[in-house]
């Protein structure tokens, strides 16, 4: 009985054996009827960078706009194109619209020119604009005060008038 089961133990194992190759033999068959697709040649385009306008406001000086785009190459499609950009209202607009700058605090009040002057790093460009890296801006100093004691003016108007009014 044991020859009998060891008999057919053979037979499965063979049997097991045969189905793994022929498997593998068509997983073999399969791979090799697929053709090898060459690699996607990386096309590469004479086309130069974008060059890009200033952003221009539809209306007003700040606000929604558009900006035009050019780029040179024999086989460009396209060479020109239109974008929207936006002006924030609330930047330095004597510096360029698309610069941002930050500033310092006000310095001294000069005597000599009645002005202040305050320094700003650039802080962001927008649309690699053309901006200068630290900017310099003046004010007129406002009401320029001169140490006067003003308590003794005051008591010499009071006595001023307290004597006209002795006199009248």
């Amino acid at each position: 009985m044991q020859s009998q089961q060891y008999v057919q133990q053979r037979r499965k194992f063979a049997a097991a054996f045969l189905a793994f190759i022929f498997i593998l033999a068509t997983v073999d068959t399969a791979e090799a009827g697929k053709k090898e697709k060459p690699e996607k040649k990386v096309k590469k385009s004479d086309c130069g960078e974008w060059q890009w306008s200033v952003c221009v406001p539809t209306s007003g000086d700040c606000g929604l706009g558009t900006r035009e785009g050019t780029r040179t190459g024999a086989e460009c499609k396209q060479t020109m194109k239109t974008q929207r950009c936006k002006i924030p209202c609330n930047w330095k607009k004597q510096f360029g619209a698309e610069c941002k700058y930050q500033f310092q605090a006000w310095g001294e009040c000069d005597l000599n020119t009645a002005l202040k002057t305050r320094t700003g790093s650039l802080k962001r460009a927008l649309h690699n604009a053309d901006c200068q890296k630290t900017v310099t801006i003046s004010k007129p100093c406002g009401k320029l005060t001169k140490p006067k004691p003003q308590a003794e003016s005051k008591k010499k108007k009071k006595e001023g008038k307290k004597q006209e009014k002795m006199l009248d």
